[in-house]
């Protein structure tokens, strides 16, 4: 994690005052734990309850769907990260160089897989508003069109991740920690420039763009109303932004001006932002529970097949016990009959 990275290896430059040093180690161990714990929690359960809707009841039918798939994935993928996060946080890593490659590259990949998702999303969105007179594409084009960009954008995303993969490691301060260890500075802020650019600023620069077009043409629109879909899509953008913005801009001061890490108050700031930046996870299913009624819809429906299939299995159940029930009445009063016969 990039909190981790720097913070061991600059500590005794941050902190001369012990006690300082000793409530920022205790305020950062019980506030990760409890953010990654709570994200991890009712991440995972509401990502699976999201594929679920979406892959078995809903079928995947449109391209929208495919990313929001691909989403829920990739944040079900980064979630499955945080784990070893909270045990690092409350001890130390103790999960070798290897896995610590995996988990960092794994964090990376997702977090640019999902942003580069979302303006996928966006702009199929701005195509399917803005240009529907223009653009005429047959549905299984569109849907083909969608499975070879998902699938192109986690390439990218790969890219994007690699230099975690390549460069990260276990490495021992005042204790063990998993970090990426860069061979030069330069090459540290190269990498973190170029991926925090391509992967986050620019796309979030299109996102918006191509919102204030659909926005604009919606309002012009006499059936503004119809496109109720638009609401959950920029709710999940808007809140992408708002949880990841904050940590990517304090990364980016770091980059410009690496003085910032001697103040006790950018590792504090450093920390919330990172834990906020990890509930853009968990956030996605809520927006879909209350923005979404189709989603509802489809929600209560698996709800209410789960309680007739119960139902009918206990009512099986209660049928096979009567029957077990009256079959050994009758086996009772047979011998009963029998032992009643004279000899």
């Amino acid at each position: 994690m990039d909190t981790d990275e720097d913070y061991y290896a600059y500590l005794s430059a941050m902190y001369k005052d012990n006690d300082e040093e000793e409530f920022f180690l205790k305020f950062s161990k019980v506030f990760l734990i409890c953010m990654y714990s709570f994200a991890c929690i009712f991440g995972v359960s509401g990502n699976t309850l999201v594929l679920i809707v979406f892959v078995f009841h809903e079928k995947v039918k449109t391209v929208t769907d495919i990313f929001l798939v691909s989403l829920a994935t990739a944040d079900l993928c980064f979630l499955g990260t945080l784990p070893f996060w909270a045990y690092s946080a409350a001890h130390e890593w103790i999960f070798g160089t290897l896995a610590c490659q995996v988990i960092r590259g794994f964090y990376t990949l997702n977090l640019y897989g999902s942003m580069l998702t979302l303006t996928c999303v966006t702009i199929e969105r701005y195509f399917a508003i803005v240009q529907a007179t223009k653009v005429h594409i047959s549905p299984l084009k569109r849907t083909i069109w969608g499975k070879t960009i998902c699938i192109s954008l986690w390439i990218v995303s790969l890219a994007f991740a690699l230099p975690q993969f390549i460069y990260s490691t276990q490495d021992k301060y005042d204790k063990v920690v998993c970090r990426a260890n860069y061979s030069t500075l330069h090459m540290q802020q190269s990498i973190e420039v170029t991926q925090m650019s391509l992967g986050f600023f620019c796309p979030m620069i299109v996102m918006l763009l191509c919102y204030l077009t659909i926005i604009n043409t919606l309002l012009k629109a006499k059936g503004f109303r119809k496109h109720k879909s638009v609401k959950i899509i920029f709710a999940i953008v808007l809140t992408f932004i708002c949880t990841q913005a904050p940590y990517n801009l304090l990364k980016l001061v770091r980059v410009v001006d690496r003085h910032v890490l001697l103040s006790s108050h950018y590792e504090y700031a450093l920390i919330i932002t990172e834990a906020v930046a990890y509930f853009h996870s968990c956030l996605n299913p809520v927006l879909y529970f209350f923005i979404g009624v189709k989603f509802r819809k489809n929600l209560k429906k698996i709800v209410k097949n789960i309680g007739c299939a119960r139902h009918q299995q206990t009512t099986k159940q209660w049928q096979t016990t009567e029957d077990d029930g009256s079959k050994t009445c009758t086996a009772s009063n047979n011998i009963e009959e029998t032992s009643l016969q004279p000899l």
